[in-house]
């Protein structure tokens, strides 16, 4: 019997991709064929996102344009899964019905079982306790050197503008040697760079452990001989602590790297938003960061239009950014999610000033980004090759993380994806850096 053709877009956080490498592999243990055609495809799967107004409608006009498959294409199935799917599951079979399927993040584990039962003409609605996949095999999606290891899911946070626990659920820890031994069977597979991904990586172990437990981890990783590279996302900066610094400056694997959300710098609006931290304690983590690891790159995230924000605590936050220089800032206009404490706060801002505030902080990044970039210039970087061409590529530094940073162009002989090589920076603009390799390429 001939296998059918699936094809699956994977939309939203590097978590969500690590859920949608998962699904590809449990539909070719279950006897169906891959394809990266939409229109080859017999059966289509969006893995979708559902977390702020920006990413529902990025979900549902993939949705809408998939099913035009159905049409124009060989579609005959069309399935929704992921987090849109958790949150929405009735009004998406309600107003959708070229969706045949949909699955929320705790019923993702039985998709092929879901696909058997759309041959019987049934359209199914699985959703249950919040969740995602964590371990099993994975299909790789990412780019050839790289990647990503969910060491966790859910979170147990209550930050009041956030859905994130009514979508993934409370923390789940892996247990360290299941996390080790995946760790391990990705750089047999070539994975030069293991990025630990988690809604809340500096949460690690709680559940477990009764303590949270990511240095400890990071040791374990660290000692693995077929890992090179190490690099640490989502970290919350209250649970950042001095063990973790002290052991990410120890250990060279670990990519000088910080991903630290702190979402905004005004003690009264952080309050408000249900968040731990306070600007006094992050003023210092940062010159703690700094101090231990001068060459350490951070990387924040913001958001701007919160529920009551007057202008002075928006002006707070664009003189605290131009104070610090972080490397790389992403700024999001605040989105009023219903279920969530944030959407019935009086003082909602008017979408244009919330667009105006973002781009205002961006403009004001552009130039530390440009001025952090050209403190490169001149200096020796490794570089992990993603791409490569006659006598040129295309790769990251320890400073660049996949998707939302950079990239460094490299110019020399010999490269391959998959390779590090030194190179020795003499472009730097607004995002990327480039330079000329020092060495040849080692495998």
């Amino acid at each position: 019997m001939q296998k059918k053709k699936v094809g699956l877009v994977s939309l939203g956080c590097a978590k969500n991709l690590v859920d949608s490498e998962g699904l590809l592999a449990a539909l070719v243990r279950s006897g169906y064929e891959l394809t990266t055609s939409p229109a080859e495809a017999e059966i289509i799967i969006v893995n979708t996102c559902g977390f702020i107004e920006a990413a529902k409608e990025e979900s549902i006009d993939t949705i809408l344009e998939m099913a035009t498959y159905k049409e124009k294409g060989r579609c005959r199935k069309l399935v929704v899964t992921g987090c849109l799917g958790q949150r929405y599951p009735q009004a998406i079979a309600r107003e959708i019905p070229e969706v045949d399927a949909v699955l929320g993040t705790g019923a993702l584990e039985r998709l092929p079982q879901v696909l058997a039962q759309l041959e019987t003409g049934r359209r199914v609605v699985a959703v249950e306790a919040p969740g995602g996949l964590t371990g099993g095999p994975r299909i790789l999606a990412t780019r050839p050197g790289t990647a990503y290891l969910k060491i966790a899911e859910g979170c147990n946070h209550r930050c009041s503008y956030c859905v994130i626990p009514q979508l993934r659920g409370p923390l789940r820890s892996r247990p360290e040697e299941e996390v080790v031994a995946e760790a391990r069977s990705l750089a047999r597979r070539g994975a030069k760079e293991i990025i630990l991904v988690a809604q809340d990586t500096t949460s690690y172990g709680l559940d477990l452990y009764g303590e949270a437990r990511l240095p400890a981890l990071l040791k374990k990783l660290a000692a693995c001989a077929e890992i090179e590279w190490l690099r640490l996302l989502y970290l919350y900066p209250e649970r950042i602590t001095s063990e973790l610094l002290t052991t990410m400056a120890e250990e060279p694997k670990i990519c000088r790297y910080f991903d630290i959300p702190l979402q905004h710098v005004n003690d009264r609006l952080l309050k408000a938003m249900g968040r731990a931290s306070r600007q006094e304690q992050v003023v210092r983590l940062l010159a703690g960061i700094r101090d231990l690891l001068p060459e350490a790159a951070l990387r924040t995230t913001f958001i701007v239009g919160f529920p009551g924000e007057t202008e002075a605590e928006f002006a707070e936050l664009v003189s605290f950014v131009r104070r610090e220089k972080f490397d790389w800032v992403g700024a999001f206009a605040y989105s009023a999610e219903e279920g969530t404490p944030a959407a019935a706060l009086p003082g909602q801002i008017p979408e244009e000033e919330k667009t105006r505030r973002r781009d205002e902080l961006l403009r004001v990044q552009r130039h530390i980004s440009l001025e952090r970039n050209r403190a490169w210039l001149g200096k020796k970087l490794a570089v992990l090759i993603e791409e490569a061409g006659e006598g040129r590529g295309r790769g990251r530094c320890f400073r660049q993380a996949p998707e939302v940073d950079g990239v460094t162009f490299v110019r020399g002989r010999g490269l391959g994806p998959g390779q590090f090589v030194q190179v020795t920076i003499d472009r730097a603009g607004l995002y990327d850096l480039g330079g000329r390799v020092e060495n040849e390429p080692t495998q």
